[in-house]
């Protein structure tokens, strides 16, 4: 009897596995990949984000700094830049790796190649079953991503209206040209998916080149992406990825009587800007932090909703309004992209949002008293 299953060894739940080691509890991690694997995503991680690690991140995991972004919008560019750092970029399979050997620090057991199927929650403990065994505990925490169903056990799948398709890939290029093209900024391309954009990364050996979008709005993400690539001088045969991400900020239930859902299966994710490592290493950790309290200090199971409201209170209102600023920005394109794209304020004041200095709620008052005094 485990005091806590994990399911999946991602940033939310390695996260969550080290935090509970550090608190002393009795840990499983079932990660259904071998380590390090591949995983498709622009690697764009926040001076937000990395301020919930309590250890340095190495030379070697960090690819390109970011100060600033270049924005698209038809024949209109914006370029705006800060004078300190906002983020780094990463690739996933060195960065994801790097925190399950941190987490495995903490003395947790982490079965990988091992795949979770289903959850069942019982009045006393939960039973996970893999392709290897059932095994029990008293709680369980999913951190499965946007792709898996083991959170079902907890809620319904996400509709077709409530996540977005991505299609990535990575172009391979010298350094130098790297940084000749891009500098300190990341491009950022609308008006080229409907309730979404296309990015271009730099990275130390490659370019990440990708687009996403609503589903109703990217019947043919692979054409589309292979026009984006196009467009954009790529003329090669890269290999296409694709994957899934909720949009951040709709009500979901994220927890049972014994289960919570953290990260990406939560859906707590930037519904503009697809961010979503931030929410998935906070929310890991409050899991476990909730979970340990009840385990270490003889709480009862209802303590669990104590979860939803760390949540809340750290970064739910952040994510609804990023929902609210993503419709309308792609409801009314002509306009709002217009607005958006006007001016260098514009741009260097959302820079603000990624940096975490200000929410899309700051923002947005921000934005509608600037259209108007101008």
């Amino acid at each position: 009897m485990y005091d806590i299953i994990i399911v999946g060894g991602g940033p939310s739940g390695a996260s969550a596995g080290r935090r509970a080691g550090k608190l002393g509890l009795n840990i499983l991690l079932l990660e259904k990949e071998e380590f390090p694997r591949y995983k498709p995503c622009g690697g764009g991680l926040s001076k937000h984000a990395i301020s919930y690690l309590d250890f340095e991140l190495p030379e070697d995991v960090i690819e390109w700094e970011i100060t600033g972004a270049r924005v698209f919008y038809k024949d209109q560019l914006i370029e705006a830049h800060k004078d300190y750092r906002l983020s780094v970029l990463v690739s996933r399979d060195m960065f994801d790796n790097f925190l399950l050997e941190k987490a495995k620090e903490t003395g947790i057991e982490v079965h990988t190649g091992e795949k979770a199927l289903c959850c069942r929650e019982m009045p006393e403990y939960v039973e996970v079953e893999s392709n290897r065994g059932t095994y029990r505990a008293k709680f369980a925490i999913v951190s499965e991503g946007a792709q898996g169903l083991v959170k079902t056990c907890v809620r319904p799948a996400d509709t077709k209206e409530e996540y977005g398709i991505c299609m990535v890939a990575e172009v391979p290029a010298e350094e130098k040209e790297i940084e000749e093209r891009l500098g300190r900024a990341i491009e950022l391309h609308f008006d080229v998916v409907g309730g979404g954009y296309g990015w271009i990364f730099p990275h130390k050996t490659y370019y990440s080149v990708g687009i996403g979008g609503v589903v109703k709005d990217l019947s043919h993400p692979k054409e589309a992406m292979l026009e984006f690539l196009r467009v954009n001088g790529f003329r090669g045969d890269y290999k296409l990825h694709g994957h899934k991400i909720p949009w951040g900020g709709i009500k979901r239930k994220v927890s049972g009587s014994r289960v919570l859902l953290s990260g990406d299966a939560a859906g707590f994710v930037d519904s503009f800007s697809g961010e979503g490592l931030a929410y998935a290493i906070s929310s890991g950790q409050f899991a476990a932090e909730v979970i340990a309290e009840i385990c270490l200090h003889n709480g009862k199971t209802k303590d669990l909703n104590r979860y939803e409201s760390l949540c809340q209170a750290e970064f739910g209102t952040h994510l609804k309004y990023s929902l609210i600023f993503s419709r309308i920005m792609h409801r009314f394109p002509e306009k709002t992209f217009k607005i958006f794209t006007s001016s260098d304020k514009m741009i260097d004041k959302y820079l603000e949002v990624v940096d975490f200095s200000i929410n899309y709620k700051d923002y947005l008052r921000w934005s509608l008293l600037n259209v108007k005094l101008r």
